[in-house]
């Protein structure tokens, strides 16, 4: 490959970077003026350019993938992370929050996984998560995710503490429903059986 075309296909990735921060930015501001679908939009848009970005073309750039921390390390097994590896970390987390607000509660699990998948420690993901679980019914995982967030971040606490009891609150009125449509069901049975048993 000549230079020329290498520093051509340099400016293209530095233009794909600089537009995805960009398109998160503009999502960031859309967010927090409540406008969530241009919010998830932009953060969409944001990933488009994101995603293809080879990492070797960015470590050409002087962006090679930053040494691992300690807390990154699993296994004995690193994982390096780019600049874009941290930003589409930060678009998931936002999305989850976005997803959310617009109580589609399987796409903030999804979008909060996929920020876990570029950091498992990334508390406001582990907290969206546990939130969007216990409301689609899944009272146990969301208690495991959100003890899991009390462990890693102990000064998140009050947080998961209050989440945790509202959780328990519409479980447990879950519960109530599901037991009084039991009885229901089964005083019914009851009834039709005897029913039955009085026709000669």
């Amino acid at each position: 490959m000549s230079a020329e075309a290498s520093s051509s296909s340099f400016i293209t990735v530095e233009q794909k970077l600089a537009t995805a921060k960009q398109k998160k930015e503009t999502a960031d501001q859309a967010f927090k003026l409540g406008n969530v679908k241009d919010a998830l939009r932009s953060y969409h848009e944001a990933l488009m350019y994101l995603l293809g970005l080879d990492k070797n073309a960015l470590a050409s750039m002087g962006m090679a993938p930053q040494p691992p921390s300690s807390t990154d390390a699993k296994d004995g097994k690193a994982k390096e992370k780019t600049e874009v590896d941290e930003i589409v970390e930060k678009i998931y987390a936002n999305m989850s929050a976005c997803h959310l607000k617009n109580e589609n509660w399987k796409r903030a699990v999804e979008a909060a996984d996929k920020a876990l998948a570029k950091n498992e420690n990334n508390t406001k993901a582990l907290f969206r998560k546990g939130k969007a679980l216990g409301e689609l019914g899944f009272y146990e995982k969301a208690v495991k995710v959100l003890e899991d967030l009390k462990t890693k971040s102990p000064g998140e606490a009050a947080s998961v503490d209050a989440e945790l009891a509202r959780l328990k609150a519409i479980d447990d009125e879950r519960e109530r429903a599901h037991r009084k449509k039991l009885k229901g069901f089964l005083s019914k049975d009851k009834a039709k059986t005897a029913f039955i048993e009085e026709i000669p």
